[in-house]
């Protein structure tokens, strides 16, 4: 990679299964990574480009100082499902979030949801995904759904809503990548993907401009 596209990354989620892919793969390939976290104990990796600091990600003030002079935030915040009550993670973090990019000036936004966002977009899906799995994360599926709203009226920032299927705690491979603007990928047998792969997806959006404003839901070959 060449120096000139090395970039200082905020990493939101970063003690998060693929938020530690993301952030060991951002530093492998040059950038300078800020982890924003509830628990930095949480976070082993030691590196001179890495900093790791603690903030509020539903405070616009909290997380503002930690954005000064970065060039993109990237999310991989995760929010647990809950059949009890609305999961609203989500949506309270991005607004606190895209307030504090507003107020440094930061444009590039890269966010991490899942497929099958959209309410009546799994439908075509398998059975047991259909009737078992999404009526289980529906509350998280809803709330993801709303942050993506919230985003597609968003027009002073250009940000990337990455969708992936299911994820399997593995590295990154050298898969090649499977993309569709739209809730799922369609034609594909198997629904899930290593968190790996999903980091180094996300990364590779750095130096492209395919998907700016954009969802795309993703896969791997």
């Amino acid at each position: 990679m060449s120096k000139s596209l090395r970039m200082k990354i905020v990493v939101l989620g970063a003690t998060g299964q693929t938020g530690l892919h993301l952030v060991n793969q951002a530093l492998q390939q040059g950038h300078t990574v800020t982890a924003v976290v509830r628990n930095p104990a949480k976070i082993t990796t030691h590196h001179e480009n890495l900093k790791v600091v603690e903030a509020d990600i539903f405070s616009a003030p909290s997380l503002t100082s930690h954005l000064k002079g970065q060039d993109v935030v990237m999310s991989c915040l995760g929010f647990q499902a809950s059949f009890f009550s609305a999961v609203t993670g989500y949506t309270l973090s991005m607004t606190g979030v895209l307030s504090a990019m507003r107020e440094n000036r930061v444009n590039r936004l890269i966010t991490m949801t899942s497929w099958y966002t959209e309410p009546n977009s799994g439908t075509q899906s398998p059975y047991v995904i259909r009737f078992l799995l999404l009526p289980m994360i529906r509350s998280v599926l809803t709330n993801m759904y709303e942050m993506e709203q919230v985003l597609q009226k968003t027009e002073d920032i250009n940000w990337t809503v990455v969708r992936p299927p299911g994820l399997k705690n593995l590295p990154a491979s050298a898969s090649e990548f499977m993309t569709h603007e739209g809730y799922f990928v369609p034609d594909v047998s198997g629904s899930s993907v290593a968190r790996g792969d999903v980091a180094r997806f996300m990364l590779s959006l750095l130096n492209s401009n395919a998907w700016l404003k954009k969802a795309v839901a993703i896969t791997t070959k």
